[in-house]
């Protein structure tokens, strides 16, 4: 199989047939089966039965004893029951650990430096951290492709290369609601004890002093406090601040403002907030956008004497700035859980600050917390592995659980016409064009397709590359290949109960196979819908059929006439080749029609070729589903 798209495929197994004595050359085309079906997660991986066979088949050509032969068996049935191994390098708890243990072998090592990191993860199928593990492109790397998916256990995965786990096709999967709650209560905390002076007065107290004037705190009621990133966290801190009694603001260039003002809190710009605000509580993530958005620039335009909480990311405030601004009063006080480095050193300015109380990172350190944490991503890695989507994937196509089961058959006639489609190019000029139209009675913006161009990507690749391709890099291995997908909604009379009517995939500008797959528009198209939750094949070309997508496809061009169906089903027959379904589609009685026949198995290239020789058929094509 040609190993790129972009320069040309012919798949192997072609076969052309000589001219009968009528003078008439059917075309016929046998198309090898495509690799191995492999999960929407997972990677191609070592297959144990075939290990097992091979050392079976090794041992019966070589004299041994029946120790050494019992031996090969025992590790040949090892091989057959061998499970994903997983790595956890910090400490995730015991209530996660027992839903890793019932499906893979769990290896928990702390502590690990960079370097033995990347020694242990080439044995590694997937690996769980928290904030204080650095997954580097070297990690990828060093893990030689076997890596399927890495787990954040929290929020944050600024602390994972995404762009080389998307490269790699592995996938980044975090629990982003587990600890929601805690990080919000943390905030809250943060805030209270900071306007009271509770942390400097304690340790006051503890030195046996009595300094009730000094630590004379602010009120909260009636204060403004602007959230800076209105996610989960934010709009739970939001929440408990309006109970409060405190005026809430938030900025958020992508939070719903509908949703904002159902808790009766109002979106404002960053520049507004910042400047209204007597308390700021930052919830933002750490991306180039927001690295050290709070600086020396940003504090000139804050309140004077504005207090500021951080439960986010250290990262997002330049800490050097921050001094300065508490050096000259320009902001009060500071409550800080997060730093830039992790744990911060000894001599940290801020951490000795007397205007700065500080916490080890513990906003999501609650007993109820920790463990829900840990049963999330335990369950979303074992998932993953498990080749099943996941609605907590970071680096692949964010859909809802709903929309996830929803269009859950259709994912599957997604990937099977991308198969069809692909398997119906011929010739030299390769593919380089996709459109799919998708036909929905729903509104364009009530139909999510990324999942489905996914796996229409994923079908149309895999079958002619030794490229793997699943949810997390099907965009990138496409645009790497010069791959051009376009969408298209239809729209369509039927019920909007069910997300789709059908899905129709065109490779433009490409040679056929199979003359009667392209339509006017001379693009090798398919069309399929789901008929009780199985997904079927209704049009090849310009011919309407209805066959279910199982199994293989042999498709016939023929002149209409009576007995064809049963001089094909005979030929079939008589190689014990079981017919699961027939359809005919044509375009008018006695003319032209395109016979779609379903078998079990793949026929001999021998039955195939006294298909072809029956004198109505004109070409035929052999498809691996």
């Amino acid at each position: 199989m040609a190993a790129l798209l972009n320069s040309g495929l012919q798949a192997k197994g072609e076969a052309a047939f000589a001219p009968r004595s009528s003078g008439r050359t059917p075309r016929a085309s046998l198309e090898l089966p495509p690799p191995p079906r492999r999960g929407i997660f997972q990677k191609e991986k070592l297959s144990l039965s075939a290990t097992g066979k091979r050392l079976s088949s090794v041992c019966a050509g070589v004299t041994v004893g029946s120790r050494e032969m019992s031996e090969a068996r025992d590790l040949a049935q090892r091989s057959l029951e061998a499970k994903p191994t997983v790595l956890v390098a910090e400490k995730l708890g015991e209530a996660g650990l027992k839903v890793l243990r019932e499906m893979a072998n769990v290896d928990c090592a702390y502590g690990l430096t960079a370097e033995e990191l990347c020694v242990k993860i080439s044995l590694c199928d997937a690996l769980i951290v928290r904030s204080g593990t650095k997954v580097t492109r070297e990690v990828f790397e060093a893990s030689r492709g076997r890596l399927k998916v890495v787990g954040r256990a929290g929020v944050g995965i600024d602390n994972v290369d995404l762009h080389a786990a998307t490269e790699f096709g592995c996938l980044v999967v975090n629990a982003p609601t587990a600890n929601t709650v805690a990080a919000a209560e943390h905030g809250i905390a943060l805030l209270a004890a900071m306007a009271r002076n509770v942390a400097q007065a304690d340790a006051s107290m503890k030195q046996g002093k009595w300094l009730r004037n000094k630590y004379v705190g602010v009120s909260l009621v009636g204060k403004t406090l602007a959230v800076m990133g209105f996610g989960k966290v934010g709009s739970e801190v939001a929440r408990r601040a309006k109970g409060l009694g405190m005026h809430v603001v938030a900025h958020d260039p992508y939070a719903a403002a509908d949703r904002a003002h159902a808790i009766g809190v109002d979106l404002v710009s960053f520049d507004e907030a910042i400047s209204v605000a007597d308390f700021i509580s930052l919830h933002m993530p750490l991306t180039p956008t927001t690295n050290k958005i709070f600086n020396d620039e940003t504090f000139g335009k804050v309140k004077k004497g504005v207090r500021i909480v951080n439960v986010a990311r250290g990262g997002v405030i330049d800490e050097e700035a921050l001094v300065r601004a508490l050096d000259d009063g320009v902001v009060a006080q500071a409550a800080l859980d997060v730093f830039t480095q992790e744990p911060p050193a000894k001599d940290n300015k801020l951490v000795q600050h007397e205007k700065v109380i500080v916490t080890p990172h513990l906003g999501a350190s609650t007993v109820e917390a920790q463990e829900g944490v840990a049963i999330e991503i335990a369950e979303a890695v074992a998932g993953a592995l498990k080749g099943e989507l996941s609605a907590t994937a970071v680096n692949a196509p964010m859909v809802s659980a709903q929309v996830l089961s929803e269009l859950a058959p259709y994912v599957i006639l997604a990937e099977k016409l991308g198969r069809l489609a692909v398997q119906l190019v011929a010739g030299v000029s390769g593919v380089k064009s996709v459109k799919v139209t998708y036909a929905s009675a729903r509104a364009a913006d009530d139909l999510d397709t990324r999942l489905l161009r996914a796996m229409i990507t994923k079908g149309i690749i895999e079958p002619i590359s030794d490229t793997f391709v699943n949810l997390v890099n099907a965009d990138f291995i496409a645009k790497q290949r010069g791959l051009r997908i376009t969408e298209e909604k239809e729209p369509n009379d039927g019920s909007p109960q069910q997300p789709l009517e059908s899905i129709k995939v065109q490779i433009a500008h490409a040679e056929s196979k199979f003359d009667s797959a392209l339509s006017e528009s001379r693009d090798i198209t398919v069309e399929g819908k789901v008929k009780d939750g199985i997904p079927h094949l209704t049009k090849v070309g310009d011919f309407s059929v209805d066959v279910s997508l199982e199994g293989s496809l042999i498709l016939c061009r023929q002149i209409d006439q009576p007995g064809m169906i049963g001089k094909v089903g005979s030929i079939l027959g008589s190689e014990n080749v079981n017919v699961s379904f027939m359809s005919v589609g044509r375009t008018a009685p006695r003319r032209k029609a395109v016979m779609a026949i379903g078998v079990d198995d793949e026929p001999a290239k021998e039955t195939l070729k006294r298909i072809g020789e029956i004198p109505a058929i004109e070409e035929f094509v052999f498809l691996k589903l």
